[in-house]
């Protein structure tokens, strides 16, 4: 949803809301983004986080989807899926431990495992040395004609933050593996927790980061293969989000997380929330309310070049009851923040803009 701005420029709408718990503010910053015509839409998928099938702190609260869902149903009667593609195990053990299932009686909502997927489509993405490589989306996230992240903002132990586009790249790509696996049962949920065994002078090591990177390289899951190198997946993650992105991101801010995110790390209750029809923005307020610039996010940089959503700060125009400047907190960063800040490459960045370019020259 874009609005004009003072100087006649158009900006993007983004509601920044508190409320007394964490439904209020989910539902203020929905409601107060405005009239919103869905009478056109036909598969309405609701994406929550559910990086971890245990956790709730990294992942999406219930009564955030409960918020999203009582503030779509006046819009819009067609069918709702609310839909995930969880890494480390079945989707549906996330649904059942986070209180998900209830509102398949409350709301009619069909979930889904977008893992399970017997049509996907082809993305182009890149390896680590930057040549192409071919992997897969869900159909369900694709072809939804009105697609809504709701989950936390984090901090991440790749790419800086994780919020409302990684949250749907990452959930959108396929892993065959971890529909038919016990919880911490595919090899990826396993390396992570003898990696997290280590010493930390260990874990922070140049080697063992380096392995972070190798190990992934060749795995069954195309949600792996996007972690070639701090520079590869911040273009990858651009490149996957011209295909699939949130229409609607919401971002429940109520208690975010800093440190070793986006599954070990610590609370940080801010007690707000985010919602914007443009995701490059509502990701890079949330990037600012962290205390971090957003053009320091690579991917988020690289989305605002490739036209996909506006990162920068006088591009956005702030509706609801919040103000950024005193919800503003400095999150402490993962451990491996100066290494993840080195994620600059001039060969990547010409090449994301040869690929924009080519796409702009065959429309």
């Amino acid at each position: 949803m874009e609005n004009t701005g003072d100087n006649g420029s158009l900006v993007s709408l983004v509601a920044l809301t508190t409320g007394a718990n964490r439904y209020e503010a989910v539902r203020a910053a929905l409601d107060a983004l405005g009239p919103l015509d869905l009478r056109g839409r036909r598969r309405v998928v609701i994406k929550p986080n559910l990086v971890s099938l245990t956790r709730q702190l990294a992942s999406t609260h219930v009564d955030a989807i409960r918020a999203v869902l009582d503030w779509l149903r006046p819009r819009y009667e067609g069918p709702v899926i609310i839909g995930e593609g969880a890494a480390l195990g079945p989707s549906d053990v996330g649904y059942r431990n986070f209180g998900y299932v209830d509102l398949a009686r409350s709301y009619d909502v069909r979930f889904v495992d977008f893992n399970l997927d017997e049509r996907v489509y082809p993305v182009r993405v890149f390896d680590w040395r930057l040549r192409p490589q071919t992997l897969s989306l869900s159909s369900t996230a694709v072809d939804a004609d009105f697609l809504i992240s709701v989950g936390p903002p984090k901090t991440h132990d790749v790419v800086i933050i994780t919020a409302s586009i990684k949250n749907v790249v990452m959930g959108a790509l396929i892993d065959r593996t971890a529909p038919h696996s016990q919880p911490g049962g595919p090899w990826m949920s396993v390396l992570w927790r003898l990696y997290s065994a280590l010493p930390r002078r260990v874990r922070l090591s140049s080697w063992i980061d380096v392995m972070r990177f190798v190990v992934p390289r060749r795995s069954a899951s195309h949600k792996a293969r996007m972690h070639q190198s701090y520079p590869v997946i911040h273009l990858n993650l651009c490149l996957v989000a011209r295909m699939v992105r949130p229409h609607l991101a919401v971002l429940d801010a109520w208690e975010a997380m800093e440190g070793d995110g986006p599954t070990h790390g610590d609370a940080v209750p801010i007690h707000a929330a985010v919602a914007s029809l443009d995701p490059v923005a509502a990701d890079a307020v949330a990037a600012r309310m962290m205390g971090f610039d957003p053009w320091e996010i690579g991917y988020l940089r690289y989305c605002h070049q490739a036209g996909l959503g506006r990162a920068d700060p006088d591009g956005v125009q702030f509706v609801g009851n919040g103000d950024l400047e005193s919800l503003r907190r400095p999150f402490r960063p993962h451990s491996l923040y100066p290494r993840q800040r080195r994620w600059y490459d001039a060969r990547v960045e010409a090449l994301l803009g040869r690929i924009v370019s080519q796409g702009e020259a065959e429309q």
